[in-house]
């Protein structure tokens, strides 16, 4: 008894003590934000959430950098003494936001020292804070700086930095001069923002990636992610709002004036690991020829209930046709890609292929096939109806996703974010070489998308549909 009456002692003292240090309860309990702690686990070096108002977003920023600075980060290497910024746009948004959150989540017993902008050190939530000195865990002393974009470039000058965190999109000038900073401690850049402002270098260089960095990463919290938003409040909002700004303050989505051509597009549903594809998936190939501009080819295979799988990707410029079926080919035999009897390699391609021209006496189709590759330039191009069979795979009109890529193929996945509809009717004809292929191929699956006139297939039928798929495959290759 007395053993049990101690054990609620210290419950109770923990309990306490967590009640005075928000750090101790965040994302502790029954109520956890993933994707807050998805932010926290990443291991890259530049990451990004973009999240409404109210989505927990700031919080991501403002535990991150306590967490660096006190040697605390429960998920990567701490270090002894580290310096950070954190960034505002104006000097009232740094006293209202990113300063009170850091106040919030840093617990006095490890403030050293508190220096001000203006204003006094005893009410420091009042006034503007130039720096705090932190005890590090680990013996040392870390340094907390407060910056705003206001103050210009030129005050970005200078200091090596382990950690910059940007609340809200800063000019593209300072934030490339805090990448210089953060350059000799191989240190952290780190973002949390409403992309309010449409499509600007953030959406070019961090959403879409244009640089394929390796340790770029972003990440989209809505309000329902929030675990601890109500959900009345969810609706009130969302009930005055219009549809754009909806998609950027509710969803945290960059929108622009024309809007996304593949608004049903979710790298959270549609973007997946990679993993082993039975054989019996597989499917075609398609291609979009390019020599100066990009070539695009994909590797597509479907499940036996219909959904489609891209599993691999070649993307490349500037290359010859003997260069391209090389790759693959290279591709191909890795996956364990099926060959015809006389070892040729069966592909879709643009029916533009089919045409010789004058620097050429061979068409593209041609050049392919004298490389080992047989590709068939039938394929359906009407733009409409295919974007329109594209959106039914993304999400069908009861709500089914059918349409699911690798995460590797990165350049499918970077022009599903950039397709954007024109000033008239028509997409903006700019980086749509892989979602062309795509169109083509899901063309060719001459799909019935009517579920109201299409039960539900039994156990058997399906596994009829995967016996008469393969002997069809036998026939088209043999």
């Amino acid at each position: 008894m007395l053993n049990l009456l101690q054990r609620l002692e210290e419950i109770n003292f923990e309990l306490k003590r967590r009640k005075n240090d928000p750090l101790l309860n965040y994302n502790t309990g029954k109520l956890i934000h993933y994707k807050q702690l998805a932010f926290h686990k990443n291991p890259k070096r530049n990451r990004w959430v973009f999240g409404g108002n109210r989505s927990g977003k700031t919080e991501c920023g403002a535990v991150e950098a306590v967490y660096m600075a006190c040697a605390i980060h429960p998920y990567r290497v701490n270090k002894k003494e580290v310096s950070g910024w954190v960034v505002s746009l104006s000097r009232q948004v740094q006293r209202d936001v990113a300063q009170e959150k850091i106040l919030k989540y840093l617990n006095p017993k490890y403030i050293l020292k508190i220096v001000m902008a203006n204003g006094s050190k005893e009410s420091p939530e009042t006034g503007m804070i130039d720096f705090i000195l932190i005890k590090n865990a680990l013996g040392g002393v870390s340094k907390i700086g407060f910056k705003n974009c206001e103050q210009g470039r030129e005050k970005f000058q200078g200091t090596s930095l382990d950690f910059v965190w940007f609340d809200e999109e800063p000019p593209y000038e300072i934030y490339n001069e805090c990448k210089m900073r953060v350059l000799d401690k191989k240190g952290d850049i780190f973002g949390t923002m409403t992309p309010l402002k449409g499509l600007t270098w953030v959406y070019n260089e961090i959403y879409l990636n244009e640089s394929n960095s390796k340790e770029i990463w972003c990440e989209h919290i809505q309000w329902e992610d929030n675990p601890f938003l109500d959900k009345e409040e969810i609706m009130e909002l969302s009930s005055s709002m219009s549809k754009e700004e909806l998609e950027a303050r509710k969803y945290g989505k960059f929108v622009n004036s024309s809007g996304m051509v593949y608004s049903e597009f979710d790298e959270n549903i549609h973007v997946i690991e990679p993993f082993d594809v039975p054989k019996d998936w597989f499917d075609n190939i398609s291609i979009d020829p390019g020599l100066n501009n990009p070539l695009s080819a994909h590797w597509y295979a479907e499940d036996f209930d219909g959904n489609i799988y891209v599993i691999a990707e070649h993307f490349e410029a500037k290359k010859d046709v003997a260069y391209h079926a090389s790759k693959i080919k290279e591709i191909s035999d890795s996956l364990g890609w099926q060959r015809a009897k006389n070892g040729m390699i069966c592909a879709l391609i643009d029916s533009a292929a089919s045409q010789r021209t004058l620097a050429s006496e061979k068409s593209v189709v041609e050049l392919f096939y004298d490389n080992g590759i047989l590709v068939s330039p039938k394929v359906d191009k009407s733009m409409f109806s295919g974007i329109s069979v594209v959106k039914s795979f993304l999400k069908s009109a009861e709500g089914k996703t059918r349409l699911f890529i690798f995460k590797n193929c990165v350049n499918l996945i970077k022009e599903f974010k950039s397709y954007w509809w024109g000033n008239g009717d028509l997409p903006i004809k700019k980086d749509d070489h892989a979602l062309d292929e795509l169109r083509y191929y899901l063309m060719s699956k001459k799909t019935k998308l009517n579920k109201n006139v299409k039960p539900e297939k039994t156990d058997i039928q399906k596994d009829k549909d995967r016996l008469l798929r393969k002997n069809r495959i036998r026939r088209n290759f043999y």
